[in-house]
């Protein structure tokens, strides 16, 4: 308890922190106590996580958390050992993530039970929505009315201090007024919306609250923990109140709690922010995150593909740090939110950024702004499916099928635990009745279906969901297969010319597999030579100075001896 004890003598500096410590020691005691769901001490190539709603699918009069394990166990089980449930939580808005009551099920979905029975056939990953709490919330609506309790549980705030300083997600004010019961007004911290009311970890309260939520989800089988929105959680007038140096020690504080109680949690921070940022919540690789978010991927990935040109993809991918055991990069292309386009800044130019958006947008893609300091706008995010990204709406759909399963290869084999959101492994496209309904953008990527109306659809062998369903499906059960990929080996990215995306994954007992992404929509030439086993198909093969890769074709490819 060592450590724990600094790490709270850091955040309250000049602040008793006794009466803390020995709350957090029994909460700790206490949960160590109980029958806690064994864990799987160590990551590897075999796993692979799906990301889906608790309500992606639905049958009239059943709880949608029974109609999807019935979906999960019929289809996806196989090739997803790990299922990220998003908020699950009842909500007042955007999708899930502005949580009423961390501790209750959505009763539409179902309840604990529900939970309880998905943990026998998968590892499950929770979201800890930990930086905000929704206005309708217990907590917000009794600081309403006044109660001594709820006081500092929120961040009041002078609308007349200069927050120019402050980073900001989305094109709203940072404050947002409200009345209290007395008629009082007070202006509240909202990073994220007027519904998105932030929590004040300055409060020691607040804190052993988080806690004792993060052991709340650890007893309930959570063997994965994704801390959303976390960059934003400690707030500090005068600073940029992101990435504070007292969000990182909770960050390590909340790791060093899980691995005392239930070593091989993990503990996954979601950064939407460039690279740099992105990856310091590794901490030294030993006391901070498991893993991070890979948020410069998906948005890397579209632009080689859209421009058929790896140049940017592959600079990036030199200069990835390399890991070890204690930590990684949890790898995505699509997710519920859209494609963020911050984490690139940096790494291609702006005028590049600018005119892949447009030209997205021309293809149906709708796009959300950020306020900049000077008054002007920035799009932050493509709201589209990953399938209609990377593609134009007059293409076959064997050209879809080709440029999906590209995107796809490159998920399966870079270093870190991949991840595919459901509307991707279903094959879906934008959802435009979705954003009019719901007058959001993000709806575009988060339609819900009927089971027996999904089901028709995958098993139709003309359809596109079937054909992205089946060849996707074959590509994850193959990496599923092989060593090299699990998530720590070492990655050498090779030049083969800027069409291509090539790169080497070799282990400690220096066995190696070359991995080539042909990016464009013509035959690409490039120098490779030796005899090789194909793992996709099964073949071996012999190249004598050169090799020909079809249109956005891609090869899996280990020397034979």
């Amino acid at each position: 308890m060592e450590i724990i004890k600094k790490r709270l003598q850091f955040i309250y500096e000049n602040e008793n922190i006794d009466l803390l410590l020995s709350k957090v020691e029994e909460s700790i005691i206490n949960t160590k106590a109980k029958n806690l769901k064994k864990r799987k001490q160590n990551w590897d190539e075999k796993d692979v996580v799906l990301i889906t709603y608790g309500d992606q699918f639905y049958v009239k009069n059943e709880l949608t958390l029974k109609t999807f394990k019935k979906m999960y166990e019929q289809y996806l089980n196989e090739q997803f050992p790990i299922v990220h449930i998003l908020p699950f939580y009842p909500y007042s808005s955007d999708d899930g993530f502005s949580v009423i009551d961390y501790k209750k099920v959505n009763p539409h979905m179902g309840d604990w039970n529900e939970i309880s029975d998905l943990t026998s056939s998968a590892r499950l990953m929770f979201d800890d929505v930990c930086n905000h709490i929704s206005a309708k919330s217990e907590w917000f609506q009794e600081y309403l009315k006044g109660n001594p309790k709820y006081k500092n549980f929120f961040i009041e705030m002078d609308p007349k201090h200069d927050l120019s300083a402050v980073t900001r997600p989305r094109a709203t004010p940072v404050l947002t007024k409200f009345k209290l019961e007395n008629n009082e007004e007070r202006y509240i911290w909202t990073t994220f919306s007027e519904d998105q009311i932030d929590i004040n970890f300055s409060n020691q309260e607040v804190l052993l609250k988080m806690i004792d939520i993060l052991l709340f989800y650890i007893e309930k089988g959570a063997e994965y923990i994704r801390l959303d929105a976390i960059g934003f959680m400690w707030k500090e007038v005068g600073t940029s109140c992101i990435h504070h140096e007292k969000t990182h020690e909770i960050v390590k504080l909340f790791r060093d709690i899980v691995d005392l109680v239930a070593k091989g949690t993990v503990i996954i921070t979601e950064t939407n922010v460039p690279h740099k940022d992105n990856i310091s919540y590794l901490g030294n690789g030993t006391d901070e995150a498991h893993m991070v978010y890979q948020f410069p991927l998906p948005p890397l990935v579209l632009h080689a593909i859209h421009n058929g040109n790896g140049s940017a993809i592959s600079n990036w991918a030199k200069q990835l740090p390399s890991t070890d055991t204690s930590t990684t990069f949890f790898n995505f292309l699509a997710s519920h939110d859209g494609i963020g386009l911050n984490p690139i800044r940096g790494i291609i130019p702006e005028q590049e950024i600018l005119e892949m958006v447009d030209d997205l947008k021309k293809e149906g893609a709708l796009v959300n702004y950020k306020k900049n300091p000077d008054g002007t706008d920035s799009p932050y995010e493509i709201n589209v499916t990953y399938m209609d990204a990377l593609n134009k709406r007059l293409d076959k759909d064997s050209t879809r099928v080709a440029r999906f399963l590209l995107a796809h290869s490159i998920l399966l084999t870079l270093p870190g635990v991949p991840a595919v959101y459901v509307q991707s492994i279903l094959g879906s496209r934008n959802d435009y009745e979705g954003v009019t309904k719901t007058g959001m953008n993000r709806s575009i990527n988060r339609k819900k279906y009927a089971y027996s109306e999904i089901e028709k659809e995958l098993t139709d062998v003309n359809s596109l969901r079937h054909s992205i369903f089946t060849e996707l499906t074959k590509i994850i059960q193959i990496r599923k297969t092989e060593p090299l990929f699990h998530p720590n080996v070492d990655l050498d990215v090779i030049d083969l010319g800027e069409e291509l995306f090539a790169f080497k994954r070799t282990n400690t007992k220096n066995e190696s597999i070359y991995v080539l992404h042909n990016l464009t929509n013509h035959t690409a030439v490039c120098r490779l030579e030796g005899k090789y086993q194909d793992i996709l198909t099964k073949e071996q093969k012999e190249y004598s100075e050169t090799i020909s890769l079809d249109p956005y074709q891609f090869l899996w490819l280990k020397p034979v001896n």
